[in-house]
């Protein structure tokens, strides 16, 4: 099994923002982090779970994904995100990113699995760190999702 851990935080909420992840296997892990200059937290939390998925390598390998995000964690476990999508994601927001998620999610089926934020699990605070460092570094990028919507 993969295990895949994420965060996301915008400092300001839309501001800067940034995700963390950690990929798991067996004893191999990966550190994932990435920054933008105008994003909010929602975005960056469902950016590093597709950051995650996408740097998967393998088929036919079980895949879960621990995230302190409710809005991620209740779109996928209780289905949410598949009656937006049958209504053309109308009122809501993030429709990108959950347009480049559903591939993912129909090809790995990941197991999601939500946990308290800032509450001392390990891999939740590292991604915090990752997600935190990347909003306040340099160079940050265009979130193009998010600024094309005339923010």
């Amino acid at each position: 099994m993969i295990e895949i851990f994420t965060d996301g935080a915008a400092q300001g909420n839309p501001g800067p923002g940034g995700y963390g992840a950690i990929l798991r296997y067996g004893n191999h892990e990966k550190e994932l982090s990435g920054g933008f200059r105008l994003t909010t937290n929602n975005r960056m939390e469902l950016l590093a779970v597709i950051v995650a998925l996408e740097s998967i390598k393998k088929n036919n390998i079980s895949v879960q994904v621990t995230t302190d995000s409710q809005y991620v964690a209740n779109a996928i476990s209780k289905g949410w995100l598949w009656n937006w999508e049958k209504k053309n994601f109308k009122d809501k927001a993030n429709v990108d990113l959950w347009k480049r998620y559903i591939p993912l999610h129909k090809k790995l089926n990941p197991k999601v699995i939500w946990v308290k934020g800032h509450a001392g699990h390990a891999e939740n605070e590292r991604c915090d760190q990752l997600a935190v460092a990347a909003a306040l570094g340099g160079n940050l990028n265009r979130d193009e999702g998010y600024e094309s919507l005339s923010h």
